[in-house]
Order: structure tokens, then C-alpha cells, then sequence
């Protein structure tokens, strides 16, 4: 039987698999060796793109996730026609396009700036404000589109999915079965960790005033979100299910 539930779910892992894919070998390579710790430059702009690509197709499956659960929640009647596989099909693959597109932006404000050294990046992977700090031009157009597109990526989903979630609660008491009720704590619970997770960390990261956060904490802060989220996402969502 078809669920859109479980369709997200995988696209979902699929992301969390590909996202730390993109960054976790060659960080552990660096970790274990202490000669070679060199990145070439197209490498490393591949890795900041697909870290960014990634980041952003999880930040909007994510909300498509919430509408799931408030259409499934709230409207559950008209469940199967809204949330049919067409629709489903056509949310999935406009988030990896939006995603891979927006990702592909960052990238090309950086290949404009010149990189005249030093070319050692003070982080973990190529992130892409610590590759920012390697150029010896302004990067002043760079941090207003990552802002900008922090606040759509990011802000702009995660209201959306306390929208979902305002409503979904003020639905859940009207469930007559105690079964229902609690079933439906239990799948919005498991999502609300997870996004509390992603979200909360990126935004820090990214949109918080830089002089309240040492670079380290910067560090561990992307770190977070980029290998720590994707590992816990399942523990969480095996659990609940």
C-alpha cells in the first residue's frame, strides 16, 4: 500500500545518506592522516556544493513532511486525494531542483572571488563560510545571498512547520479513539525532534550575530548538523515507529 509517510521517510534517509557522504570520508581521512590534510580547489568547491544541495533539499523535506502530517491529522477524509502519488512525486522532486539550484548560486558568487592565500581552511570540510574567509576580496554580496537564502530556506520553512504543527495540535484532542490520539503524538513527536535538531543548529550557524560564537563553536556547530543529525534521524524515527 502506498504511504506518503513512508515515501518521505526514504527520501529522507536517502538525503541524510548523501549528506554525510559528501563530507564524512574526506574528514576522516584528514583525521586519521596528519600528512596529507590537502584539498584541491574543484573538489572542494564539489564538496561545499553538494553540502549546501543536501542541507536544503533536507531543510524542505522537512516541511513538505509537516504538511503530510497536518493533511493526514487534520483532513483525513480528503488524505488520499490530496496527498495522492502524483502530488507527492512532484513535491519530492521540486525540492532536490529548488535545492541543487540555489546550492549552484552559492557556488558561482564564489568562483567570481579571487583566492590569493593563505589557503588553509580552518574547519572540519569546505564549509562555505570558512572558504568565504580564504578570499582576498569583499565578500559582502556572498554573506547577503547566504542570509537571504537562510531566511527562505530556513526561517521560511520552519514557521511553515510550526503552522502545521499549531494546527495539528489544536486538531489532536478532537480525535475520538485514544489509540488515535496517541499514535498521532507519537509520528509528530519523532518529526518535531528532528526538526528541532536541523533547524535549530543551522540557524545558529548561520543567521546568529558571528561575534556571539567563537569559531570553534562554529565548528561544532556545523558539525552537528552535518554528521551528528544525519546519524540520529533514524534512532529517532526507528524508535517512534
Amino acid at each position: 500500500v502506498y504511504s506518503p509517510m513512508y515515501f518521505f521517510l526514504s527520501h529522507l534517509a536517502i538525503d541524510d545518506i548523501s549528506y554525510a557522504s559528501s563530507n564524512v570520508p574526506k574528514m576522516l581521512a584528514n583525521l586519521v592522516s596528519r600528512k596529507n590534510r590537502t584539498i584541491s580547489f574543484v573538489p572542494c568547491l564539489m564538496q561545499t556544493y553538494l553540502y549546501l544541495a543536501f542541507a536544503h533539499t533536507e531543510c524542505l523535506i522537512l516541511l513538505v513532511m509537516s504538511y503530510d502530517r497536518y493533511v493526514a491529522i487534520c483532513h483525513p477524509l480528503h488524505y488520499s486525494v490530496i496527498m495522492n502519488w502524483r502530488v507527492c512525486t512532484v513535491l519530492g522532486v521540486t525540492s532536490c531542483m529548488f535545492s541543487c539550484l540555489l546550492a549552484l548560486v552559492h557556488v558561482i558568487l564564489i568562483l567570481r572571488l579571487p583566492f590569493c592565500g593563505p589557503n588553509e581552511i580552518n574547519h572540519f570540510f569546505c564549509e562555505i563560510l570558512s572558504v568565504l574567509k580564504l578570499a582576498c576580496a569583499d565578500t559582502w554580496l556572498n554573506q547577503v545571498v547566504i542570509f537571504a537564502a537562510a531566511v527562505f530556506i530556513l526561517v521560511g520553512p520552519l514557521s511553515l512547520v510550526l503552522v502545521s504543527y499549531t494546527r495539528i495540535l489544536v486538531a489532536i484532542p478532537r480525535i475520538q479513539s485514544g489509540d488515535g490520539r496517541r499514535k498521532a503524538f507519537s509520528t509528530c513527536s519523532s518529526h518535531l525532534c528532528v526538526v528541532g535538531l536541523f533547524f535549530g543548529s543551522a540557524i545558529v550557524t548561520y543567521m546568529a550575530p558571528k561575534s556571539r560564537h567563537p569559531e570553534e563553536q562554529q565548528k561544532i556547530l556545523s558539525l552537528f548538523y552535518s554528521l551528528f543529525n544525519p546519524m540520529l534521524n533514524p534512532v529517532i524515527y526507528t524508535f517512534r515507529n
